[in-house]
Protein backbone atom coordinates (compact mmCIF):
# COMPACT_ATOMS: atom_id res chain seq x y z
CA UNK A 1 0.00 0.00 0.00
CA UNK A 2 1.44 3.43 -0.87
CA UNK A 3 2.43 5.91 1.84
CA UNK A 4 -0.35 8.50 2.03
CA UNK A 5 -0.19 12.25 2.57
CA UNK A 6 -1.49 13.04 6.04
CA UNK A 7 -2.85 16.33 7.36
CA UNK A 8 -3.43 15.53 11.01
CA UNK A 9 -3.25 12.91 13.75
CA UNK A 10 -5.94 11.92 16.24
CA UNK A 11 -5.00 10.43 19.59
CA UNK A 12 -7.84 8.79 21.50
CA UNK A 13 -7.10 8.18 25.18
CA UNK A 14 -8.80 7.97 28.56
CA UNK A 15 -7.14 10.09 31.25
CA UNK A 16 -6.88 8.54 34.69
CA UNK A 17 -8.41 10.32 37.67
CA UNK A 18 -5.14 12.15 38.40
CA UNK A 19 -4.55 13.14 34.77
CA UNK A 20 -6.06 15.71 32.40
CA UNK A 21 -6.42 15.65 28.66
CA UNK A 22 -4.19 18.71 28.43
CA UNK A 23 -1.40 17.05 30.44
CA UNK A 24 -1.59 13.94 28.27
CA UNK A 25 -1.59 16.11 25.16
CA UNK A 26 1.59 17.91 26.22
CA UNK A 27 3.34 14.62 26.99
CA UNK A 28 2.12 13.03 23.75
CA UNK A 29 3.22 16.01 21.68
CA UNK A 30 6.77 15.78 23.04
CA UNK A 31 6.93 12.04 22.34
CA UNK A 32 5.45 12.35 18.86
CA UNK A 33 7.92 15.06 17.95
CA UNK A 34 10.74 12.73 19.00
CA UNK A 35 9.31 9.84 17.01
CA UNK A 36 8.78 11.88 13.87
CA UNK A 37 11.88 14.10 14.15
CA UNK A 38 13.62 12.24 11.34
CA UNK A 39 10.65 13.08 9.09
CA UNK A 40 10.93 16.80 9.91
CA UNK A 41 7.22 17.03 10.65
CA UNK A 42 5.93 20.39 11.88
CA UNK A 43 3.57 18.87 14.43
CA UNK A 44 1.31 21.12 16.54
CA UNK A 45 -1.42 20.42 19.07
CA UNK A 46 -4.59 22.16 17.92
CA UNK A 47 -7.39 20.77 20.09
CA UNK A 48 -7.94 18.93 23.36
CA UNK A 49 -11.51 17.62 23.63
CA UNK A 50 -12.48 15.58 26.69
CA UNK A 51 -15.59 14.12 28.22
CA UNK A 52 -15.86 14.59 31.99
CA UNK A 53 -14.21 11.52 33.52
CA UNK A 54 -14.16 9.98 30.05
CA UNK A 55 -12.43 9.70 26.73
CA UNK A 56 -10.28 12.49 25.31
CA UNK A 57 -9.66 13.26 21.64
CA UNK A 58 -6.34 15.03 21.06
CA UNK A 59 -5.87 16.54 17.60
CA UNK A 60 -2.43 17.25 16.17
CA UNK A 61 -1.94 19.10 12.90
CA UNK A 62 0.95 18.91 10.47
CA UNK A 63 2.20 22.17 9.00
CA UNK A 64 1.58 20.73 5.53
CA UNK A 65 0.45 17.30 4.28
CA UNK A 66 3.26 14.79 4.62
CA UNK A 67 3.76 11.09 3.80
CA UNK A 68 3.21 8.90 6.83
CA UNK A 69 2.74 5.16 6.75
CA UNK A 70 0.54 2.93 8.88
CA UNK A 71 3.63 1.25 10.34
CA UNK A 72 5.25 4.56 11.32
CA UNK A 73 2.03 5.54 13.05
CA UNK A 74 1.75 2.16 14.80
CA UNK A 75 5.32 2.47 16.09
CA UNK A 76 4.56 5.91 17.51
CA UNK A 77 1.39 4.53 19.09
CA UNK A 78 3.34 1.77 20.83
CA UNK A 79 5.80 4.32 22.20
CA UNK A 80 2.93 6.38 23.60
CA UNK A 81 1.38 3.27 25.18
CA UNK A 82 4.67 2.47 26.89
CA UNK A 83 5.33 6.00 28.15
CA UNK A 84 4.24 5.17 31.70
CA UNK A 85 1.15 7.39 31.79
CA UNK A 86 -2.04 5.56 32.71
CA UNK A 87 -4.15 7.52 30.26
CA UNK A 88 -1.94 6.56 27.33
CA UNK A 89 -1.65 2.84 28.12
CA UNK A 90 -4.49 1.91 25.75
CA UNK A 91 -4.39 4.94 23.47
CA UNK A 92 -5.12 4.83 19.73
CA UNK A 93 -3.20 6.98 17.25
CA UNK A 94 -4.75 7.48 13.82
CA UNK A 95 -3.75 9.30 10.66
CA UNK A 96 -6.34 11.77 9.44
CA UNK A 97 -6.87 13.09 5.91
CA UNK A 98 -8.76 16.37 5.77
CA UNK A 99 -11.73 16.22 3.39
CA UNK A 100 -13.41 19.55 4.17
CA UNK A 101 -12.96 22.53 6.48
CA UNK A 102 -15.72 25.12 6.80
CA UNK A 103 -15.51 28.41 8.71
CA UNK A 104 -18.69 29.27 10.57
CA UNK A 105 -20.29 32.58 11.57
CA UNK A 106 -18.96 32.31 15.14
CA UNK A 107 -15.32 31.89 14.10
CA UNK A 108 -13.08 33.69 16.56
CA UNK A 109 -15.42 33.23 19.53
CA UNK A 110 -14.70 30.92 22.43
CA UNK A 111 -15.81 27.36 21.63
CA UNK A 112 -16.03 25.28 24.82
CA UNK A 113 -17.99 22.52 23.06
CA UNK A 114 -16.60 20.06 20.52
CA UNK A 115 -19.02 17.63 18.89
CA UNK A 116 -17.81 14.64 16.87
CA UNK A 117 -19.75 12.22 14.66
CA UNK A 118 -17.95 9.11 13.41
CA UNK A 119 -19.31 6.42 11.13
CA UNK A 120 -18.54 3.77 8.56
CA UNK A 121 -20.75 3.85 5.47
CA UNK A 122 -22.84 0.77 4.86
CA UNK A 123 -21.50 -1.27 1.94
CA UNK A 124 -22.46 0.40 -1.32
CA UNK A 125 -23.39 3.72 0.30
CA UNK A 126 -20.02 5.47 0.65
CA UNK A 127 -20.35 7.68 -2.44
CA UNK A 128 -23.87 8.82 -1.52
CA UNK A 129 -23.01 9.44 2.14
CA UNK A 130 -19.86 11.36 1.36
CA UNK A 131 -21.64 13.46 -1.29
CA UNK A 132 -24.35 14.32 1.25
CA UNK A 133 -21.79 15.24 3.89
CA UNK A 134 -19.70 17.43 1.61
CA UNK A 135 -22.41 19.05 -0.50
CA UNK A 136 -25.17 19.60 2.08
CA UNK A 137 -24.65 18.48 5.64
CA UNK A 138 -21.26 19.78 6.79
CA UNK A 139 -21.55 23.16 5.00
CA UNK A 140 -25.11 23.51 6.28
CA UNK A 141 -24.21 22.90 9.93
CA UNK A 142 -21.12 25.07 9.61
CA UNK A 143 -23.34 28.00 8.54
CA UNK A 144 -25.49 27.85 11.70
CA UNK A 145 -24.98 30.69 14.16
CA UNK A 146 -22.94 29.35 17.05
CA UNK A 147 -20.70 27.17 14.88
CA UNK A 148 -17.12 28.41 14.66
CA UNK A 149 -15.59 25.67 12.49
CA UNK A 150 -16.53 22.31 11.03
CA UNK A 151 -14.19 19.62 9.73
CA UNK A 152 -14.52 16.26 8.05
CA UNK A 153 -11.66 13.78 8.01
CA UNK A 154 -11.01 10.24 6.89
CA UNK A 155 -9.60 8.16 9.75
CA UNK A 156 -7.14 5.83 8.05
CA UNK A 157 -6.24 3.64 11.01
CA UNK A 158 -8.55 2.94 13.94
CA UNK A 159 -11.75 4.23 12.35
CA UNK A 160 -14.64 4.66 11.97
CA UNK A 161 -13.71 5.96 8.54
CA UNK A 162 -15.59 9.27 8.53
CA UNK A 163 -15.02 11.79 11.33
CA UNK A 164 -17.05 15.01 11.21
CA UNK A 165 -16.52 17.46 14.05
CA UNK A 166 -17.80 20.88 15.04
CA UNK A 167 -16.50 23.61 17.35
CA UNK A 168 -19.52 25.25 19.02
CA UNK A 169 -20.06 28.22 21.31
CA UNK A 170 -22.43 26.12 23.44
CA UNK A 171 -24.37 22.86 23.35
CA UNK A 172 -27.67 24.65 22.74
CA UNK A 173 -26.59 25.31 19.14
CA UNK A 174 -27.45 21.68 18.34
CA UNK A 175 -31.08 22.22 19.33
CA UNK A 176 -31.70 25.48 17.52
CA UNK A 177 -34.13 25.59 14.56
CA UNK A 178 -31.41 26.23 11.96
CA UNK A 179 -29.35 23.22 13.09
CA UNK A 180 -32.40 20.96 13.22
CA UNK A 181 -33.47 22.11 9.74
CA UNK A 182 -30.14 20.99 8.28
CA UNK A 183 -30.47 17.63 10.03
CA UNK A 184 -34.05 17.19 8.86
CA UNK A 185 -33.70 17.37 5.08
CA UNK A 186 -35.00 14.69 2.72
CA UNK A 187 -31.43 13.82 1.73
CA UNK A 188 -30.52 13.36 5.40
CA UNK A 189 -33.47 11.05 5.96
CA UNK A 190 -32.46 8.95 2.97
CA UNK A 191 -28.80 8.41 3.81
CA UNK A 192 -28.56 8.52 7.61
CA UNK A 193 -29.98 4.98 8.08
CA UNK A 194 -26.88 3.75 6.24
CA UNK A 195 -24.44 4.88 8.94
CA UNK A 196 -22.76 1.93 10.66
CA UNK A 197 -20.45 1.80 13.71
CA UNK A 198 -21.76 5.24 14.60
CA UNK A 199 -20.27 7.29 17.44
CA UNK A 200 -21.72 10.67 18.45
CA UNK A 201 -19.71 12.31 21.22
CA UNK A 202 -20.03 15.67 22.97
CA UNK A 203 -16.79 16.96 24.47
CA UNK A 204 -15.63 19.83 26.60
CA UNK A 205 -12.94 21.62 24.60
CA UNK A 206 -9.97 22.78 26.64
CA UNK A 207 -9.31 26.51 26.12
CA UNK A 208 -5.53 26.31 26.50
CA UNK A 209 -4.80 24.33 23.35
CA UNK A 210 -3.94 27.39 21.26
CA UNK A 211 -1.21 28.25 23.73
CA UNK A 212 0.44 24.86 23.39
CA UNK A 213 2.82 24.60 20.43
Amino acid sequence: MPTLLIDSLLLRCTPAAHETGTALAQAALALLRQDFAVLHLDLRLVRVAQQPQGVAYLYFQLGSPQPLSAEQTAQAERRLQGAGMAGLAACELSRLQLVMHCIGPSNGEATPVHYAVEMDPEAGWQDDLFAWYDQEHLPGLAAVAGTAQAFRYLNLDHGPLSLACYDLVNAEVMGCPAWLAVRGTDWSARVRPHFTNTRRTMFDAQPLVKAIS
